[in-house]
């Protein structure tokens, strides 16, 4: 195909200015919007339609990596011309104990032991080695060498507001961190699994240690950011493809509690701020509790290949509880499909999930290496007025 959107797309990325130029002419120029990003971001939240849903941006290296390229522009660039409406802010990682190792593995800043697996298109993280498998006891998680809040500067989060809010202000975020998954990343899946029937204490005493970090670390960020904060994102994979990773009542029992621990810590806070969570996958049977239980205002990803996530039902029965992120898929459309089905994916989704709010607009999660550069200009330039 040579004429018509994708003819269009692939025109334009022939060169860096021509490509620009197109994204400008389209969403790339937020300072002229009817509403700043921050105001069209908190007006879905607050389930209030504006002049067009709020879209944001995650993907992996290799695709920053390609659009920076192709941009011929710095990441702000890049998400500014896409007309991304979020931003991230990050403590800087002080700590020694992220580290490479000599047999090219590489120790992450939680204490992780990983590997790096080639692909045909880049590269991903697996597990070498699980830091606590061998624990036996409580006492030997807790003799662990455990990461330190003071091992993350916050000192510059106030000033990395202060600059992504200039001259235009954006919805800010801080990532905190997953519970249940970072807990079984040190004991390994299985174990951690069999931990829950077996010796739940091991289990309970690996989360509760994440938990009590976490809570000191997005305290931290929140003061130092003085009010400027707009969002907290917590995670954990709790579901694949087709149905949960364990019972309802188990995560209800072990899961549950450790996230109503640190969203309760949050709200407390000084300054308050809008909590997201994400889980992959078929998550369905567990959003009213999402919702209701864990205190959530934002679900993502919305994984819609996943069994049970079909957007209307979702957006009917709990779009009056919660707002919504992502949702565009990675597994197909976004790989596989033309710019034509891209476009048409978004524009659905915008309309059933956008309808008088709620909606961010986001691929279903990382945008993959794999993913042609044309439909990710696609995605970013589709109609997003309802």
């Amino acid at each position: 195909m040579t004429g018509g959107l994708a003819g269009t797309i692939r025109a334009a990325l022939q060169d860096p200015e021509a490509l620009r130029s197109y994204l400008r002419s389209h969403y790339g120029r937020p300072e002229t919007g009817a509403f700043s990003p921050w105001q069209r971001v908190e007006m879905a939240l607050a389930h209030r339609p504006s002049d067009r849903v709020p879209f944001d941006f995650w993907a992996v290296p290799e695709v920053w990596q390609r659009l920076r390229t192709a941009l011929d522009a710095d990441d702000e660039t890049v998400l500014r011309l896409l007309g991304i409406d979020c931003r991230l802010v990050s403590p800087r990682y002080i700590g020694t104990r992220a580290r490479e190792l000599r047999d090219g593995t590489f120790i992450d800043a939680w204490g992780s032991h990983r590997r790096r697996v080639a692909h045909p298109f880049g590269t991903y993280d697996e597990y070498a080695r699980y830091p606590l498998a061998e624990a036996e006891t409580v006492a030997d998680v807790l003799g662990w060498d455990w990461p330190s809040s003071d091992e993350w500067d916050v000192s510059d989060i106030r000033e990395q507001c202060q600059h992504l809010n200039t001259p235009v202000r954006y919805h800010l975020r801080y990532e905190v961190g997953g519970i249940f998954e970072r807990s079984w990343a040190l004991r390994g899946f299985e174990r951690f699994l069999l931990d829950l029937i077996e010796q739940p204490e091991i289990a309970c005493a690996i989360m509760d240690r994440f938990t009590d970090l976490y809570i000191l670390n997005t305290l931290r960020v929140m003061e130092a950011a003085g009010g400027l904060l707009d969002m907290v994102y917590t995670y954990d994979d709790v579901a694949i493809q087709n149905g949960l990773l364990l019972s309802p009542s188990m995560w209800r029992q072990y899961i549950l509690p450790h996230h109503q621990r640190l969203n309760r810590a949050i709200r407390a806070a000084r300054y308050p701020v809008r909590i997201m969570y994400h889980s992959c996958g078929a998550i369905a049977p567990l959003i009213g509790a999402l919702a209701d239980e864990m205190d959530i205002q934002v679900l993502n990803p919305l994984q819609p290949r996943a069994k049970g996530m079909d957007m209307a039902r979702l957006k009917a029965e709990f779009g009056d509880r919660l707002s919504f992120h992502g949702a565009i898929d990675i597994q197909h459309t976004l790989p596989h499909g033309t710019p034509e089905e891209v476009q048409a994916e978004v524009q659905e989704r915008c309309r059933v999930l956008g309808r008088g709010g709620g909606y961010i607009c986001a691929s279903a999660h990382y945008i993959q290496a794999d993913t042609p550069l044309e439909n990710i200009i696609a995605l970013y330039t589709a109609p997003r007025e309802i």
